[in-house]
């Protein structure tokens, strides 16, 4: 299958567990596409896919990744230098939160390409490399981070499926079809009709210092990931004990939390924005391009767009070809676009800030139709 396809590098390798689960062939009479999915557009779909292999844009360029990962180095250690050489004041302390933030995003963006096996050609050393910039250098499980990102990629915006939207009734109502649902059952877990505003002051600074920070920990206790427990326990005997020598215990614990909160808010903005405003429903059973395109949407290219977002601004093309080198987008993002033009999809494609924009109208919308639903008797 196209999803089988799009996760697996070593496609050999993995055919090899799944022999034990045959259980025959399909019949010479019975159709190999069920009825849900558009037939001639997933023949095109793996003729692009034919085509991108051919023009190796699945190959990484590890010069590009060396580079990131020493930008990302070297913007870690100025930040304690920053603190070092100037002292603990206002200003340097500051200065110091905004680099560490920059690499600490930066950390994260390179993680999602090694948890996606995009950076290497064998798999055994991005999973290698994947633990030091998630576990050493953000703090957080590898595993647990590829548990999760993996189901949102396999049926994103998917109720129930894609852990993503898990906020979904609990802190935000999410979708047209959901609001109004939600408003005809009479459920109210939050004000939905004022989500936009608490918006602001909850998932976006707040994912990181708290959920998140519990969740990584939980998962990784309860399903003995041993190795990234050991790992993410380098990050914080590292960052204590070198900001420590420096900064009096309450400092140091504000300087944690603000710089986690920096981190939460960059990232929330970056990767909700090509998810929220979208489609958000159950799932349909259709096939993967379908699945894919009607839950993405891009934002613009620029060398800052491209830098600010890890190249999810690419996220059709990512969605697509997970395992592409974000440094290919470009090149394959033209024939996406052709193939959704030849079928009739709408290639969704918008300016940063409109984009970010477009989360709070979402949301803002989402929570008018409950209201509507809600109060309709």
């Amino acid at each position: 299958q196209d999803a089988f396809v799009a996760f697996h590098v070593d496609k050999v390798l993995v055919s090899k567990h799944l022999k034990s689960l045959q259980i025959g062939e399909l019949a010479p009479d019975q159709p190999s596409i069920e009825p849900t999915k558009n037939k001639m557009l997933v023949k095109d779909f793996r003729e692009l896919r034919a085509t991108v292999e051919k023009m190796g844009l699945l190959k990484p360029n590890q010069l590009f990744f060396f580079l990131h990962l020493a930008h990302i180095l070297l913007l870690d250690t100025a930040a304690w230098l920053i603190l070092f050489y100037f002292g603990t004041s206002l200003m340097p302390f500051i200065v110091s939160l905004v680099v560490l933030t920059v690499s600490q995003v930066q950390a994260s963006w390179l993680q999602h390409d090694l948890g996606h096996l995009s950076v290497f050609r064998k798999t055994k050393w991005n999973h290698l490399l994947h633990k030091f910039v998630m576990c050493h250098l953000i703090g957080a499980s590898a595993k647990w981070w590829t548990l999760l990102h993996s189901r949102h990629h396999a049926k994103p915006n998917c109720f129930q499926k894609d852990p993503d939207i898990d906020m979904h009734p609990f802190l935000f109502t999410l979708g047209k079809k959901f609001s109004v649902e939600l408003g005809i059952k009479k459920k109210k877990y939050m004000p939905y009709n004022h989500q936009h505003k608490y918006f602001f002051i909850t998932l976006p600074p707040l994912l990181f210092p708290t959920y998140f920070h519990c969740h990584t920990f939980y998962i990784a206790y309860t399903k003995r990931y041993w190795v990234d427990l050991a790992w993410m326990l380098t990050f914080y005997i590292r960052f204590f004990f070198t900001y420590g020598s420096l900064l009096e215990i309450k400092s140091l614990l504000a300087y944690y939390f603000i710089f986690r909160m920096l981190q939460s808010s960059w990232f929330v903005w970056v990767s909700q924005m090509n998810h929220i405003p979208m489609d958000i429903y159950y799932d349909n059973n259709l096939d993967w391009v379908s699945t894919q395109l009607q839950a993405t949407c891009n934002v613009e290219q620029s060398l800052f767009n491209d830098w600010f977002t890890g190249h999810l601004n690419f996220q059709i093309e990512h969605h697509l070809f997970p395992t592409m080198p974000r440094h290919n987008y470009w090149k394959v993002a033209p024939l996406v676009k052709s193939l959704c033009a030849k079928h009739g999809i709408e290639y969704q494609c918008k300016p940063l800030l409109t984009a970010f924009a477009d989360i709070v109208h979402s949301l803002k919308n989402s929570g008018e139709l409950w209201l509507d639903a809600y109060l309709h008797k």
